[in-house]
């Protein structure tokens, strides 16, 4: 019975031999519980995500075993790729619009691990008859409810590693071939893509633990020669986050109105601007203030890959300062492209 809590990985340099390999989906991690007609998503912390999702419970009800318990992830695709901005979309509080959404970007649903089936746990079973028993419960399944790619071979998880990311895929996730189902535990490996960027540090937050820097807040300029909001990097010691602070000082700006991110606060300038502090159905409460640094200091920060082109998917790593390196020259031009590769060959295996 809901909720379980999805079992984790931990990341890792490279691709560990011996192991059980799949793809890392970027969507919504996702616990399917089938019983009959009820069928009930739940997320990773645990809150549903059934009301979101209605074109996907009717589905699953129809593919699934009749009882059931799935690991998985809700993902959707747009031409070819993986699409998270369309995913986050559909977390809205007005029924008709999730609906509505539901018809003009249906979500799909990829399963990799079965943990009940009929009256039967598996939580304890070995992941090699788990994963037997979800292929032949999933023999014939259709889309949009797909069963994940999966491999002991390494040579072809590294394979998947390199042309996977062109569809917008995250990298590689090794398990141990006899492993149980640990909830809430970080028992399974993840290989991330990570390429490095040099970008404008214009402005930071404050740690929710005092006057401390909680995270940079990064830039690059485009095409056009404006400084985009990118996104930010936030794993510091708390010695260092002090000292950012002084560090800092001298780029600090008592008035907003002079920083090429002054409209951070105005709703309707997040729709043709991408600027920090956009409003979010996920933190509606949260504090999006910052302190604004003049956009003079450039770091060299760590990133796995950027989302539709435009922004850091995940929090990025600090690396180093580039005092040799000047504002105007970090744009978007010196980001890796990934080679295109169409999702759905991955989903069609």
């Amino acid at each position: 019975m809901p909720p379980v809590k999805p079992m984790l990985a931990k990341s890792v340099a490279k691709i560990p031999p011996g192991m059980h390999y799949e793809a890392k989906w970027d969507g919504f991690r996702a616990i399917v519980f089938r019983d009959g007609g009820q069928v009930e998503l739940g997320s990773r912390t645990g809150k549903t995500l059934t009301r979101y999702f209605p074109e996907l419970v009717e589905a699953l009800r129809e593919r699934l075993p009749e009882r059931c318990v799935v690991d998985g992830e809700i993902v959707i695709v747009r031409e070819g790729r993986l699409d998270f901005d369309a995913l986050t979309e559909r977390i809205h509080p007005a029924d008709s619009r999730v609906r509505m959404l539901a018809e003009t970007t249906p979500a799909s649903f990829v399963a990799f691990d079965l943990l009940a089936l009929n009256d039967e746990s598996l939580l304890s079973v070995p992941l090699t008859d788990r994963r037997a028993l979800l292929e032949l419960a999933l023999s014939e399944t259709t889309a949009p409810v797909h069963l994940a790619p999966a491999t002991t071979d390494r040579e072809l998880a590294e394979q998947w590693f390199e042309q996977y990311e062109g569809a917008g895929l995250d990298g590689v996730i090794a398990k141990p071939l006899d492993l149980r189902y640990r909830q809430d535990e970080r028992a399974m490996f993840k290989i991330k893509h990570e390429r490095t960027a040099d970008v404008v540090v214009a402005g930071y937050r404050l740690h929710k633990s005092g006057p401390v820097v909680g995270s940079l807040l990064l830039g690059l300029y485009d095409a056009g020669g404006t400084l985009q909001h990118v996104g930010v990097c936030a794993a510091f010691p708390m010695k260092r986050r002090a000292e950012l602070v002084e560090e800092l000082e001298p780029l600090r700006m008592e008035d907003v109105e002079e920083h090429p991110w002054a409209a951070w606060s105005d709703e309707a300038a997040h729709e043709t601007a991408r600027l920090p502090g956009a409003p979010s159905r996920w933190s509606a409460k949260k504090d999006f203030s910052w302190v604004p640094l003049r956009p003079e200091w450039v770091a060299e920060v760590a990133y796995d890959h950027m989302e539709n082109g435009v922004r850091f998917r995940h929090t990025a790593r600090f690396r180093r300062w580039r005092p040799d390196r000047t504002p105007e020259s970090c744009t978007y031009a010196q980001l890796e492209e990934p080679v295109n590769y169409d999702l759905t060959e991955i989903l069609g295996h």
